[in-house]
């Protein structure tokens, strides 16, 4: 006889999965957060009149952006408690790896935001007599931050994606709930096609939000 779907597999366990949703969507919020953070420091750098600076946040950017994400979560987990000598808990440790990962794409989002603002605002804001640093933060920077906001969106919808890799440093998100139910469970096909589906229902509608929000803003 073939393998044969039992549909209860998911209604007994469906709390324990669950949980681990939580966890995933919580990782991705702070993630989101650090992230926007970092990349905004990052995108700074990178736009620095000081060659040093820009040479910094480049040279960081591009290490991020060309390594793999998952080798990058491994070395937060395993190599951060060497070269800074305490032992750094699992979840930490993601967040940690994901928020980096994060920052260096979520730079060039902001990047392009900012050049993106007309440059007759800038010399509008000179004429007004604001300093550079006024000038960004009064006018480049919340224009900027509405253009780059349905990126931002995107990066969202990635990371809580992305989340499922801190399963292999033991982070009880979802995907390892999954991992840990199938291995006692022994119903593979159940599992990890209800987690699929939870990632598609949780996942697909903010997608198809931020291309209507971007339709909308490219209208204008």
């Amino acid at each position: 006889m073939g393998y044969q779907f039992r549909w209860d597999v998911i209604p007994a366990n469906i709390e324990f999965l669950m949980s681990g949703m939580q966890l995933t969507l919580v990782i991705s919020a702070v993630t989101l957060i650090l992230a926007m953070a970092g990349g905004l420091l990052i995108a700074s750098l990178d736009m620095s009149k000081y060659r040093a600076l820009r040479l910094l946040g480049l040279g960081f950017g591009e290490i991020i952006r060309n390594t793999p994400i998952l080798v990058q979560l491994l070395w937060a987990y395993y190599v951060l408690p060497i070269v800074f000598g305490f032992q750094i808990e699992a979840l930490p440790a993601a967040i940690i790896g994901l928020s980096v990962y994060s920052s260096a794409f979520i730079s060039e989002v902001y990047r392009a935001g900012i050049q993106a603002v007309p440059q007759g605002h800038r010399e509008a804001a000179q004429v007004l007599g604001l300093s550079p640093l006024q000038s960004f933060v009064r006018i480049i920077l919340p224009q900027a931050i509405r253009l780059t906001l349905p990126p931002l969106a995107a990066n969202f919808v990635q990371l809580i994606k992305y989340s499922s890799l801190a399963s292999v440093i033991s982070v009880s998100e979802i995907t390892r709930r999954g991992m840990e139910l199938s291995a006692t469970a022994f119903r593979p096909l159940e599992i990890f096609t209800f987690i699929a589906v939870v990632y598609f229902v949780i996942c697909w509608p903010l997608a198809m939000a931020i291309r209507f929000w971007e339709r909308r803003l490219a209208s204008r």
